[in-house]
C-alpha cells in the first residue's frame, strides 16, 4: 500500500453472503505482543492470532465488493448532484460545501462509498446491473478528495463481471490530466483487496492473501450515534472472523461460552481506550476482554495493556488461544432468517426458524447502528414462523434487521425503497 492510495476496487462478486458445545480447553500459554503503527499511524499492520503479524504496508483503500474509499486516511467522496455521466465536461464543484460526504459503512465491508446511494438491485449506487449481460453500468459521476486535499473527479464507467475488469476514467476539476484506466483483477484470487491510486495512476497491491490474516491494526472512519462520521484508530475483523466482548469483567475471565458472536467489520473497533485529558495520554478501558474466533476455527483471549498515541503508534496486548477448531455450534446455525420482500416499500415479513420456546427480538437499524424500529415478537413456534414489520416513513436505503433469541444473533441487510 503506498501513502497515497486514494481509491480501489473490487474482483470479487456483487454480493457476499455473510461453531457454543462445549470446547476441550487448550489454553495456550499467554502471549504479550505488540504492533507499531509508526507516527501518525502511517502503517497498516495485518495480523494473525496463531502467527502474529503478517504484513506491515503503508496505510491504503480497502475494497471489497464494492468500491471503497481511503476514509482513514482523510479522503472524502461526494457524489456529483447537478447531472448524471452526461455532465463529465461541464462538472463544476460549486456548492460542494452543501455535499454529503459519502464514507464507508465502518461495520460492513460490502458496503463501500461509492454504494451509500444504492437504492436496491439492480440499483448499486455508482452502477446498474445489466440482467442479461451481468455487467455494471456507471450512471453517476463523483468528485473525491484526495489525502493531500486536491479534487479530482472521477467517473466509473462499468464492471465487465464475468472478465473482472473495471473501467474508470478521472482528471483535474477542469478536465486536465486526464487518465482511462482499465484495472483488470482477474488474476488476483487470494487477496481480497487491490489498491489503485489516483495521484500515481498505478495499481497498488498491498494486502496478504485473505486466508493469511485475522484482524487489521488501522485508521477508518466511524459512525457517531447522531450518524456524524469521524475518524478512529483500531482494529477490523477479516470476513468469517467473529468476536466477543465483555465488560466489566477481571482480566482472568475466560467464560468464551457465553453471550453472542459478532462477525461485523468493527466489533472490536476503537473503543477500548480512552484520551486522558488531564495528561494527554490515552488510557486503556479497564476490565474489558475479547474473545476472536479466528478464521482457522480456533479461539484466542486477547486484551489490550497500552496505547502510545500518534508520537509512535505503539499498541501492546495480550492474547493466548483458548480452544481449538472442529466444534459445529448449532445456536447459530439454528437460526435462519429470510425477509421478504427485499427490497421493500412499506411493510417486511419476516420467516424465522430456529428453537421452539425461544423469545424473539427484532430490531431495524441504520448503517450508523442507530435504531428505528424494534419489537418482541413473542416466542418461536416449531417450524417456520412468520412476523412483519413497519417501515413506513424510513428513508429509502440500506439497513440492517437484527433477530435475537437467548443464545442467537442473526443480521440481515435490507434494502427499503419507496
Amino acid at each position: 500500500m503506498k501513502k497515497n492510495i486514494t481509491v480501489a476496487v473490487s474482483g470479487k462478486g456483487l454480493i457476499i453472503i455473510i461453531i457454543i458445545m462445549m470446547l476441550s480447553s487448550i489454553s495456550s500459554a499467554q502471549t504479550s505482543d505488540s504492533v507499531i503503527m509508526s507516527t501518525g499511524y502511517a502503517n497498516e499492520i495485518y495480523y494473525s492470532m496463531a502467527n502474529g503479524i503478517v504484513k506491515t504496508s503503508p496505510r491504503a483503500t480497502k475494497r471489497s465488493s464494492s468500491i471503497l474509499t481511503n476514509d482513514g486516511s482523510g479522503v472524502a467522496l461526494y457524489t456529483y448532484p447537478k447531472s448524471d455521466t452526461t455532465g463529465w465536461a461541464t462538472l463544476d464543484t460549486i456548492g460542494i460545501s452543501t455535499w454529503k460526504p459519502m464514507y464507508n459503512d465502518p461495520t460492513d465491508w460490502e458496503n463501500g462509498a461509492f454504494s451509500r446511494n444504492a437504492k436496491g438491485h439492480p440499483d448499486y449506487g455508482w452502477g446498474i446491473y445489466n440482467e442479461v449481460t451481468h455487467n455494471l453500468l456507471g450512471d453517476s459521476l463523483f468528485v473525491i478528495k484526495l489525502r493531500d486535499g486536491s479534487f479530482k473527479k472521477l467517473w466509473i464507467i462499468k464492471k465487465l463481471s464475468v472478465a473482472d475488469i473495471y473501467y474508470f476514467r478521472y482528471a483535474n476539476l477542469d478536465g486536465s490530466n486526464e487518465n482511462s484506466v482499465t484495472q483488470d483483477l482477474s488474476g488476483f484470487t487470494s487477496e481480497d483487496f487491490y489498491g489503485f491510486s489516483l495521484e500515481d495512476n498505478t495499481q497498488v497491491p498491498f494486502e496478504p492473501p485473505i486466508t493469511d490474516w485475522d484482524i487489521l491494526f488501522t485508521k477508518y472512519m466511524s459512525i457517531q450515534p447522531d450518524g456524524t462520521p469521524y475518524l478512529v484508530t483500531g482494529i477490523l475483523s477479516n470476513h468469517g472472523v467473529k468476536t466477543k466482548k465483555f465488560h466489566p469483567v477481571p482480566l482472568t475471565y475466560d467464560d468464551f461460552g457465553a453471550g453472542i458472536w459478532d462477525s461485523t467489520r468493527s466489533s472490536i473497533g476503537w473503543n477500548w481506550k480512552v484520551f486522558d485529558m488531564n495528561t494527554f495520554t490515552y488510557k486503556i478501558i479497564d476490565s474489558t476482554v475479547y474473545f476472536v474466533k479466528a478464521l482457522n476455527g480456533d479461539i484466542f483471549k486477547l486484551y489490550f495493556t497500552g496505547f502510545a498515541g500518534s508520537s509512535t503508534g505503539v499498541i501492546t496486548f495480550i492474547q493466548n488461544r483458548v480452544a481449538g477448531a472442529g466444534i459445529v455450534e448449532p445456536a447459530e446455525n439454528a437460526l435462519q432468517v429470510q425477509i421478504f420482500p427485499n427490497p421493500a416499500t412499506d411493510k417486511i415479513t419476516l420467516h424465522i426458524t430456529g428453537k421452539s420456546g425461544e423469545d424473539l427480538s427484532l430490531m431495524l437499524t441504520d448503517l450508523s447502528g442507530r435504531q428505528l424500529r424494534a419489537d418482541r415478537p413473542g416466542r418461536l413456534a416449531d417450524g417456520p414462523n412468520a412476523f412483519s414489520m413497519d417501515v413506513t416513513g424510513v428513508q429509502p436505503g440500506v439497513y440492517f434487521v437484527t433477530v435475537l433469541t437467548a443464545a442467537t444473533k442473526t443480521v440481515t441487510k435490507v434494502i427499503i425503497s419507496h
